[in-house]
């Protein structure tokens, strides 16, 4: 059935927008800092995250690496993330704002 719902998601085209709710989703988990995230953009590998704390961002931006492999642990192990995805695959680098 994971099959199916793989195909589905890169034939209809909402493959992209389903990879981007996944990499939030394993932001605020990975990170902890769901409730200081104020915006969140993904394109081309970089996660790019506006946080109200400048506290909350100067911890994480110490993190950044170790968040980045947790988020990516968490998209790899998720059966319905769609791998081959050009416009969002796995986060790279994570811009603090």
């Amino acid at each position: 059935m994971e099959e199916v719902i793989l195909e589905f998601l890169k034939r209809s085209g909402i493959g992209t927008k389903h990879n981007v709710a996944l990499v939030f989703k394993a932001w605020d988990e990975v990170s902890g800092a769901g409730k200081y995230t104020q915006r969140r953009f993904f394109r081309d590998g970089k996660l790019y995250v506006t946080l109200s704390s400048s506290v909350v961002r100067n911890s994480l931006y110490m993190q950044r690496g170790s968040i980045v492999s947790g988020i990516n642990e968490r998209l790899l192990a998720d059966p319905l993330f769609v791998r081959d995805n050009v416009l969002a695959g796995t986060v790279k680098e994570i811009v603090l704002k």
